[in-house]
């Protein structure tokens, strides 16, 4: 090997070891907001992931604490007068992320860590989008253990 390729190899090594090794989906909706907090309190300040938030409406946005790199997104109910039910929006956010974010099956792709806070229905929705199409390992899903989803 040459210099220049043990060189190359040494900083794309250096540049892999510097890179998160695992990403974060969390959900929450308006009646676990409290415990949202208390998870983004103890994330190290270097984790990285997706944060979906269900609310009634737009009024109900607010601020929350996150690590900057952790990308928050609010999920109003109602939008342009039109109510979804509770739990759809955040389960079509969240499993549209895990389509797109999911998809490397490659060797040194990121392991996902799910923190699963919203309602029950829309927890177990993403649970089996999560274990059954997009290959998360069931350890590696939290939620409430009060939802009784077997794979906690």
């Amino acid at each position: 090997m040459s210099t220049a390729e043990t060189t190359a190899s040494a900083r794309a090594a250096r540049r892999a070891s510097r890179r998160p090794q695992v990403q974060h989906l969390i959900t929450a909706d308006e009646n676990s907001l409290a415990e949202l907090e208390v998870l983004l309190a103890t994330l190290p300040l270097c984790a990285v992931g997706r944060v979906f938030i269900e609310v009634a409406d737009q009024d109900d946005v607010s601020i929350v604490s996150a690590p900057p790199r952790m990308t928050v997104t609010w999920l109003p109910r109602t939008r342009r007068g039109v109510r979804r039910a509770a739990g759809e929006t955040l389960t079509r956010a969240a499993t549209a992320w895990a389509d797109e974010m999911l998809c490397d099956d490659s060797e040194g792709a990121m392991r996902t860590e799910a923190t699963l806070l919203g309602g029950y229905l829309s927890t177990a929705d993403i649970v089996e989008h999560l274990t059954g199409g997009c290959g998360v390992e069931p350890t590696a899903i939290h939620a409430p253990a009060r939802y009784g989803l077997p794979v906690f």
